[in-house]
């Protein structure tokens, strides 16, 4: 008799212990990364193009194999494949990566280097629709979206943009939001345009914060 209860619980033990060595043992951590640069090129903001040549160059140096980058522009209508300048996940081959960086960072320099006509209207939200979709397809552990923009949006009339942003684990960072000449006469307007975004970034799930020198980016913005 006492054999049999000592062999149960010897079995019963071997049972706790595996059950809590699978607990143990969830699913594997998810540690790529993804970022999307969307850049205004409306009236206001067009001049500002080689601050996006910049953050470019920051998040090429930083990503690494297995993460992911898109860049994209917010014009009248942004909402569109059109919209896209680059965008590549990066090989685990170094060599591959290594061209894969290069080429992005060549398709961006073409578009600047072609740019001509600034945007009339400032389709913000569309770019932002575009971006998230980008960022929540990767699947990445986590995902950045850089906007250059003076977050000023003006919608063309035919425009319908009331719908809802998935910006769920999404870390949005405003870089450069350039002050517009209005805002000298009304300062609060400018802190206005920020508490707003931050808001609407907020409420659909996202987090907010904002960079406006790029010398600081480094030391504000740590991709983890």
């Amino acid at each position: 008799m006492g054999g049999r209860v000592c062999g149960w619980a010897l079995r019963l033990a071997a049972g706790i212990l595996s059950a809590a060595a699978l607990t143990g043992c969830g699913e594997p951590v998810n540690n790529s990364r993804a970022a999307f640069v969307l850049i205004d090129i409306s009236s206001d903001y067009a001049g500002e193009l080689q601050k996006a040549q910049t953050l470019t160059n920051y998040l090429l140096a930083n990503l690494e194999s297995g993460d992911s980058l898109g860049i994209g522009f917010i014009d009248n209508s942004s909402f569109t494949e059109r919209n896209i300048i680059a965008r590549a996940t990066f090989d685990h081959r170094p060599s591959v990566t290594t061209r894969q960086k290069r080429e992005v960072r060549a398709q961006l320099d073409a578009f600047v280097q072609r740019f001509r006509v600034p945007s009339h209207h400032s389709d913000i939200t569309g770019g932002v629709l575009l971006a998230s979709d980008y960022l929540n397809e990767t699947k990445a552990g986590q995902r950045y979206l850089f906007i250059l923009s003076d977050l000023h949006e003006d919608l063309p009339p035919w425009l319908n943009r009331s719908v809802g942003v998935n910006l769920e684990a999404i870390e949005v960072i405003a870089v450069n939001v350039k002050r517009q000449r209005r805002d000298n006469n009304d300062p609060q307007a400018y802190r206005q345009r920020l508490a707003g975004w931050q808001q609407r970034v907020e409420e659909s799930g996202g987090q907010w914060r904002v960079v406006n020198d790029l010398a600081r980016l480094e030391s504000a913005v740590v991709l983890r």
